[in-house]
Formats: structure tokens, C-alpha cells, sequence
């Protein structure tokens, strides 16, 4: 099995995470994925104190192996949620790994440590990388612009992950961005990574909480298929570029030019409703950054499919476990396949 420092750092066999995207990244997927031997994550961003607390309480039922909690920092997703409260419960609870995104993770550090937790941070540069390790943090994950979902990377995996593996010294990298598959896995540790993380492989899962439409969407779909922008599904989360499938709102916005926000076809109109995870239903406009979770009801054509390419590279709607277990297996045969 392909083995690195990594899997010690973090208590796992295999280095394999999960993308804790969101809602539907939750205590199934996050266990199916660390019972498998990799690092599951649960989705944290966007979400209470107290709901982030129900939702690792649920995970520590459901697996004894480590796992962790993603939270983005932006500022505008601040403003709904105190980021640092729910930072703080992870913390409380004293989860295995805190992984961060989107902005400075400086402040969560040494609180982090005292608790016992390691702290993960995903980057889109070099200098992004530099900074992260002068603020302590227990290893980097390098995201390349192949990504789907919110996009901090602006140049290929091929091209970002050596470079920052170079500038962070003896600090673990792992890989992220076009990755679904064993041959990913042992590019990335002959790039110098010590493991993956990967989002668009997970969404197709059958643990992922996510429609059935937008799974079978993923499996039928190629690189080509995406399409990046900076400014497209913007409303709850602003100047983030993402990536996406094609769909209805993606053809019409191009067909009239591709216009700014304030001036796209059908922009603030209901698309349907998804109901949040204290029970409440609210309604999910067009252009919203809501990655639909199982329990979206409206028309799944115009709301936000976050993709990556690597889109190409998925076949089927799999167990979480069996993906973990596959890709490990097919990394290890590579890798051996490469030392001959």
C-alpha cells in the first residue's frame, strides 16, 4: 500500500482524504472514508457550533479511526455564521484534523495543538504555502486549478504541487485538483506529495448527501464538461472562482454574453428549496453557491454543480470505502510498476 509520513502523522493507512464539502460531506462519508483507512472529513463551513458538534458526535458513532472537519474562512461567509465559534467547538471536541481554507490560519493554530488536533491547510500558491508554514501548521494541501468547487489554485497540479513541496521543506504536501484515481495517487507522491485529497471523486459516493441527478451527472461527464469562472454562481459567496458542470444556468449565461453579476438571465429568481440541517426549508436562488444536498427540491439544471476535471477520470457511484480501498490498491500497483 502506498504508505507515506503522512499516514503516521495522522493516525491512518491509507493517504487518502475525503473534501469536506460542505452539507453534503457528512458523518457517513467522513466515516465510510476513515473506516476504509483514509482521513474522512465532514463539512463544516457555513454551519453552527452546534451543529458542527451533533455532526462529529454522529461520525464518532459511526468510526473509532481519526477524521476531521473542514471550515473555510472567508470573510463573506463570515457573516452568517461565526467562523471562529465553529472553529472553537471542533476544537472542544477535540477532533483529529482541522482543515482550513481561504484564508489565514494563524489565529486557530497553537489553540488547535493544545487540543491535540493537527492543522491542515489548503492553498493555491506558493507564497500562500510559505505563509501557512510559518504559521505552524502540521501539513499543506496543494490545490490546482483542475479543481471543482471553490477554486484557490491558478496554475496545474503538475505545476504548483512540486514547487510548493520545494518551498515547505519537510512539511507533508498533498495533492489536490484532477485526482479520482490510483494512478493520481502515485503521480502525486512521485511529484513529492504524501498524499491526496480529493472532492469530485467523493461526490459520486454513494455516502455523499448530494442528489442522485448530480451524482450521475459527475459519472457521465468529461473535462470539457466544466467550466470555470470567477464570478458566476456568486450569491452567498463572492469574488470565490469555482468551477462547475455545464448546465442550463451555464448555457443561457453564455448565450447572452456572459454578462456581469446584476445583469444575468433570470438572476434572483427561485430555483427551488433545500432544507437546512436544524430543519428549516429556505429558498436557493439562481447564481447561489449552494452545492445541492439530498434534500434540494427544484430543478438541479440551474443551480450550482460543483466539478472538477478529473470528472474525466470517474465511472460509477461507488461506496466511499470501496473508492478509499481501490485507489490505494491501484496507487500501489502503479508505484511498484514504476520502481521496476
Amino acid at each position: 500500500m502506498p504508505r507515506t509520513p503522512l499516514c503516521d502523522l495522522l493516525g491512518i493507512v491509507h493517504p487518502i482524504l475525503n473534501v469536506g464539502f460542505a452539507l453534503p460531506a457528512g458523518p457517513e462519508l467522513a466515516a465510510a472514508v476513515s473506516n476504509a483507512g483514509g482521513l474522512g472529513v465532514i463539512g463544516g463551513t457555513g454551519q453552527s457550533a452546534a451543529l458542527v458538534q451533533e455532526r462529529v458526535r454522529r461520525t464518532r458513532q459511526l468510526t473509532d479511526r481519526p477524521f476531521g472537519v473542514n471550515v473555510i474562512l472567508a470573510d463573506t461567509l463570515k457573516r452568517t455564521t461565526p467562523t471562529a465559534d465553529t472553529i472553537a467547538a471542533c476544537i472542544a471536541e477535540r477532533v483529529a484534523v482541522l482543515v482550513l481554507f481561504w484564508g489565514d490560519p494563524a489565529p486557530y493554530v497553537a489553540a488547535a495543538h493544545r487540543a491535540g488536533t493537527k492543522v491542515l491547510v489548503q492553498v493555491g500558491s506558493v507564497a500562500e504555502a510559505r505563509a501557512a508554514a510559518a504559521a505552524g501548521v502540521d501539513a499543506i494541501i496543494a490545490q490546482g486549478a483542475e479543481s471543482g468547487g471553490h477554486v484557490r489554485g491558478t496554475v496545474a497540479l503538475s505545476s504548483l504541487l512540486p514547487a510548493v513541496v520545494d518551498a515547505v521543506g519537510s512539511l507533508p504536501v498533498l495533492a489536490s485538483g484532477g485526482i479520482a484515481d490510483g494512478r493520481g495517487l502515485a503521480g502525486a507522491i512521485a511529484l513529492g506529495a504524501q498524499g491526496v485529497s480529493m472532492g469530485t471523486r467523493f461526490v459520486a459516493s454513494v455516502e455523499c448527501w448530494s442528489p442522485q441527478a448530480y451524482k450521475d451527472r459527475v459519472v457521465s461527464a468529461t473535462a470539457e464538461d466544466t467550466l470555470y469562472s470567477r464570478d458566476l454562481f456568486n450569491v452567498g459567496w463572492t469574488e470565490a472562482p469555482h468551477r462547475v458542470l455545464r448546465n442550463r444556468t451555464v448555457r443561457e449565461w453564455e448565450a447572452a454574453g456572459q454578462p456581469p453579476p446584476g445583469q444575468r438571465p433570470g438572476e434572483g429568481t427561485p430555483i427551488g428549496t433545500t432544507r437546512r440541517a436544524d430543519g428549516t426549508t429556505v429558498e436557493i436562488v439562481r447564481y447561489g453557491a449552494n452545492m445541492p444536498t439530498a434534500s434540494f427540491n427544484g430543478d438541479i439544471d440551474l443551480a450550482a454543480l460543483w466539478c472538477g476535471e478529473s470528472a474525466a477520470l470517474v465511472n460509477d457511484v461507488k461506496p466511499a470505502g470501496d473508492i478509499v480501498r481501490e485507489i490505494a490498491r491501484d496507487a500501489d500497483t502503479v508505484l511498484a510498476a514504476m520502481a521496476r
